[in-house]
């Protein structure tokens, strides 16, 4: 029997939903929604955000860089934070700290009190989501339940992107910039409502909390997504980079070192001893650097080359959020029957196809023409992709660990985001140079070379899925 196999079989099973579990999900889902489309609800309300506050042109980008740094960096913390102190309680806590800086944030007289708000709501949603999704894996039992629950919340962490340009675009656009952020109070005040009322806590873990794990990792991996993060818009000789991606390597070299010898540690690293589940972390980092970077030189090339205003640019990327969101319905289905790799390789293949077309962009593509297309493909890819990855990852985790997962998990797709646009922007820049902010011509040709190098994500993705990611067996489906 596989390594796989016998963790699998010692899991604790997880209790199977009551009538509430319903409700549970709605709010487990609902919380992910916010938290990820604030990732990039405020990229096209950008420009009215810079003319109301004064933002420099460099200070600018720390309003999307301070919440995704802060989000990056304490996901392991707030994982484990969790697992000792109680799934509901920390959820909360999360849920009404970022709620609280969405408040403020939308309320900023100052750039220096936005971005502040920023940062604060990254930290809100790194204590918040690690225990979202450990609430859900406790909620539903491993099997169809599970499954079911998982499609619809990777449905909502894969198309949050587009939801938040398309949100992003409406409320700038008809409101104020400042609705970016005002509308999750009401969305977080009802969360934490019912949170209290319908979600049963979960027993602590008893024994230390792990400092020296906490420290290292909080600092290591917040060095390393600042790293990618000024690298991408400085370039790979800055010295700061430089300095921090260093820093990063040494904090994380010691974290590894000291959760060895931890006896409760931060990241039990039982969670990568096998190759599968290792394998599978490495794919989960590299999925969304190609998404991310879509993202990143798609918004702007519909607005640069095509003219595309806000509300309009959301709109284009809307048949994708619908077809991810299928897709993460469709495959619950039938995974206990066909298994997740087919539907993996299919999804990675697509994502491939999607960044290879984009190799063909100029000035002179149209959305018909060329992306309408790689769009198709790309929401193909994350429907398919998404579930069945996290269900390879989360399958067989025991309960104790199950916050320490998904900050695992989530962290790795934080850094992925971190580390694709990084290395993408670097490419773009250097086809594009400083030209290609405004010049059409030049940004094309800068995103046609960005997207090559996406397309290497994407072969190693595929050639992860079909050589290594390869479970003993396919999630099994619940007895009727």
């Amino acid at each position: 029997m596989s390594a796989h196999a016998v963790a699998r079989r010692r899991a604790v099973p997880a209790p199977r939903g009551s009538g509430r579990s319903g409700l549970v999900l709605g709010l487990i889902v609902t919380c992910q929604l916010m938290i990820v489309l604030d990732a990039t609800v405020v990229n096209v309300a950008l420009p009215p955000i810079r003319a109301d506050l004064g933002f420099s042109a460099t200070g600018l980008s720390w309003v999307v860089n301070a919440y995704t740094l802060a989000f990056g960096g304490l996901l392991l913390l707030g994982g484990r934070l969790s697992d000792v102190l109680g799934r509901r309680r920390v959820f909360s806590a999360g849920v009404t700290l970022f709620t609280l800086s969405s408040f403020v944030g939308g309320a900023a007289p100052t750039d220096a009190v936005l971005v502040a708000a920023r940062a604060t709501q990254g930290v809100g949603a790194a204590i918040a989501a690690p225990s979202a999704l450990a609430i859900l894996l406790a909620t539903f039992a491993e099997g169809a339940p599970r499954n079911k629950a998982l499609g619809l919340f990777s449905a909502m962490s894969a198309a949050g992107g587009t939801i938040g340009l398309l949100l992003g675009g409406a409320l700038t656009s008809w409101l104020s910039w400042r609705w970016v952020l005002f509308i999750n109070v009401p969305v977080g005040v009802v969360i934490v409502l019912l949170t209290q009322r319908h979600i049963v806590e979960s027993a602590r873990t008893p024994g230390r909390f792990d400092l020296a794990g906490t420290a290292t990792a909080t600092l290591g991996v917040t060095s390393l997504v600042f790293g990618f993060i000024r690298a991408g818009a400085d370039g790979w000789g800055d010295d700061l980079a430089a300095v921090a991606l260093t820093g990063a390597v040494v904090l994380l070299a010691g974290f590894v070192a000291i959760e060895q010898r931890a006896e409760q540690p931060l990241l039990p690293l039982r969670l990568f001893a096998h190759r599968v589940t290792a394998s599978a972390y490495l794919t989960m980092l590299l999925v969304p650097a190609v998404l991310l970077g879509m993202y990143f030189f798609l918004a702007q090339f519909v607005q640069l080359v095509l003219g595309y205003s806000a509300l309009q640019t959301g709109l284009a990327f809307l048949p994708m959020a619908v077809l991810i969101f299928a897709g993460s319905q469709m495959v619950p289905r039938f995974l206990p029957r066909f298994g997740p790799q087919p539907f993996m390789i299919t999804g990675a293949v697509a994502l491939l196809a999607a960044t290879l077309w984009l190799t063909r962009l100029s000035a002179s593509s149209t959305y018909l023409a060329m992306l309408a297309g790689p769009m198709t493909l790309f929401g193909v890819g994350g429907g398919l992709l998404f579930m069945p990855l996290s269900a390879v990852l989360l399958s067989g985790v025991r309960l104790e660990d199950s916050g320490a997962a998904a900050g695992a998990m989530q962290t790795a797709q934080q850094l992925g985001a971190a580390l694709g646009v990084a290395i993408l922007v670097s490419v773009f820049a250097a086809t594009a140079g400083g030209a290609g902010e405004t010049e059409p011509g030049a940004f094309a040709a800068g995103a046609a070379d960005a997207f090559v190098a996406a397309a290497a994500f994407a072969t190693i993705a595929l050639v992860l899925i079909v050589t290594a990611v390869r479970p003993a067996q396919a999630p099994k489906a619940a007895s009727s």
